[in-house]
């Protein structure tokens, strides 16, 4: 009998199990308490009991591991001169959701070059995560592939859904079994609602295919995540994170019987990928909660070693230091002052 499946399939290789990576870069008892500390820290923030600013910021992806730990170290430094008005966790992004085609992350390819070595890019994204936390930061990223929190999720204490996966089933299911908060970004065409469904949708109960700790493909059953908000980042249909739109964001929350947290992501549609709106983006927000909105809970910001972006060149040896290879970032000077700024306004 002729063989009918699998016919576009070049090729097929087992990928040792999450246990087998957790024992070989564990958690210590400190990386431990960080990541139960900071996700207790932000559920506390959208529950209203800690007024400070979550700000997620970092890399739009990492790609060097040498200038992410720089980076890293850099920014410990910095949140602790504004921890009294800003909680600080960093963006560790891996993954990368494409429109069509182009570099999906380190976990992906880790090596930049299309050979795909995802085992080695599973054990460096664990490794980038443990030196990060044992920095003293605690860590946020986006989940793409639904395996991919059991072999990194330990590490993690703030995760997004993007706007390309939040309408989908398998990540909104996958959403309600994790196990730090999570933020639904909006569409790419701008529709709001389509987080806020996702929203109610990880509040439930919800049961699928995975895998477990060995590997194993499982039934999963979930018991839902309701430390949940959504993300304005902007869409086709323009910017939304001015005041009216901040505002119509929280009306339809409330409509749905949802509390109207909103953290603005100041890159994407928000600043029409250009980098150098981001603190424009930026700084209107903390005007608006400054002037009283207290439901405006957290703000994304891509940042990097240095400002701008580049094409991810065949020879990797011509590959600027510090610069993004994916969404354009600002660079490390501009941070540090939109965010030492934000800090003395938002403690008068």
């Amino acid at each position: 009998m002729k063989n009918i499946q699998n016919l576009n399939i070049k090729e097929i290789t087992r990928l040792p199990s999450p246990d087998s990576y957790i024992k070989e870069i564990p958690s210590s008892d400190t990386q431990i308490s960080l990541v139960k500390n900071s996700r207790n820290t932000i559920e506390e923030i959208i529950n209203g009991n800690d007024d400070r600013l979550l700000l997620l910021v970092g890399p739009c992806s990492i790609h060097d591991p040498k200038a992410g730990i720089e980076y890293a170290k850099k920014l410990k430094e910095l949140s602790e001169k504004v921890k009294e008005n800003i909680y600080i966790v960093m963006r560790v992004y891996f993954e990368k959701p494409r429109t069509t085609i182009g570099w999906k992350g380190l976990i992906n390819d880790p090596d930049l070059n299309g050979t795909f070595n995802i085992p080695k890019g599973i054990k460096l994204g664990r490794q980038i995560l443990s030196e990060v936390t044992e920095i003293g930061l605690p860590t946020a990223t986006e989940f793409l592939d639904p395996f991919t929190p059991q072999y990194i999720g330990d590490f993690i204490s703030w995760a997004a859904i993007g706007a390309r996966t939040t309408e989908s089933q398998t990540h909104r299911q996958m959403a309600s079994g994790l196990s730090m908060p999570i933020g639904f970004k909006n569409g790419t065409g701008g529709s709001v609602q389509l987080a806020i469904d996702a929203m109610v949708a990880c509040n439930g109960e919800h049961a699928f295919l995975g895998i477990d700790n060995e590997g194993k493909t499982s039934v999963v059953i979930t018991e839902g995540n309701v430390a949940n908000h959504v993300i304005l980042r902007g869409g086709a249909t323009g910017t939304n994170y001015d005041e009216e739109s901040v505002n119509t964001a929280q009306a339809l929350l409330e409509k749905n019987g949802l509390e109207p947290n909103i953290v603005v992501d100041c890159s994407h549609g928000n600043s029409n990928k250009d980098h150098n709106r981001q603190p424009v983006v930026f700084e209107d927000v903390i005007s608006q909660k400054v002037n009283g909105n207290s439901k405006i809970i957290g703000i994304m910001l891509e940042s990097n070693i240095n400002p701008g972006g580049q094409t991810l060149e065949e020879d990797l040896s011509k590959l600027q230091y510090g610069v993004s290879i994916t969404d354009k970032c600002v660079g490390w000077e501009k941070t540090e002052e939109i965010i030492l700024k934000a800090n003395k306004t938002l403690g008068k």
